[in-house]
């Protein structure tokens, strides 16, 4: 999660496309024009464990737009993929 996060923070899409299940990841991955990611907070996670095949991870995440303040809370899902954690898709709360 704090990957991914640190790949949005610095628009590193490869590693985005890289940790994002491929039945889900959308085609244009471009990140929004003006936004900044400020904060990330891990509110819960369950699973996902060394011996784990998913795992869940809810948190939120906050940027601005143009200067105005933003937040994004989700609650994620991710799945063990040849031995590496994919994002597959989340719940916005």
């Amino acid at each position: 999660m704090r990957s991914r996060y640190t790949a949005f923070v610095l628009g590193a899409i490869d590693h985005l496309v890289r940790t994002w299940d491929a039945a889900t990841r959308p085609i244009d991955m471009s990140p929004a024009v003006g936004q900044v990611w400020v904060g990330l907070e891990v509110l819960d996670a369950v699973a996902g464990g060394p011996l784990d095949q998913s795992g869940e991870v809810e948190f939120v995440a906050a940027y601005t737009v143009d200067g105005m303040p933003g937040r994004l809370h989700e609650r994620s899902r991710f799945r063990r993929d040849a031995g590496r954690w994919v994002y597959v898709d989340g719940d916005r709360r």
